[in-house]
């Protein structure tokens, strides 16, 4: 065997040994993050928050939502009583927002709206990309002593 060729070989040889050592390294990294969730490139459905209930005014049905940094998101909030609600939250000033959706009808806004307002029972879609990770939260500030608050967690 020439010198030439030996040396080909030998090189080919320790090529295919490091090759089975990076797929093992990169296997061994994404083991480590299985638990950790996953970004998608779909918008993602927050679960509904309805403000109120035939009952009781006052109810919520979810008080706390977690989200994920880099994740689209569409949320539906609906007014389910008759009282007006103003609903607040400092999100809204912490993600990219996309457009507001009532009946259909699409509001699209360079920066963050102040506050949703329902002034009768009624449903209003916000989407929007989370930006910051961080604790947020949102109320009701007038009706917040009567439970109408909560926090949003983006990890």
């Amino acid at each position: 065997m020439s010198k030439f060729t030996a040396i080909a070989v030998a090189a080919l040889i320790g090529a295919l040994s490091m090759q089975n050592q990076a797929f093992a390294q990169s296997a061994d990294k994404d083991d480590d993050d299985d638990d950790a969730p996953k970004v998608t490139r779909a918008s993602q459905n927050v679960p509904e928050l309805i403000l109120g209930s035939k009952d009781d005014n006052f109810a919520v049905n979810q008080k706390d939502f977690e989200l994920i940094a880099g994740q689209g998101y569409r949320w539906k909030i609906t007014s389910a009583a008759g009282l007006e609600y103003k609903f607040m939250t400092d999100l809204f000033r912490n993600v990219w927002m996309n457009q507001i959706v009532i009946n259909d009808l699409e509001v699209h806004m360079n920066g963050a709206p102040a506050w949703l307002e329902f002034d009768s029972e009624g449903t209003i879609n916000v989407q929007f990309t989370t930006v910051r990770p961080g604790e947020y939260t949102w109320s009701v500030p007038d009706l917040a002593g009567k439970g109408m608050t909560g926090k949003i967690i983006i990890k």
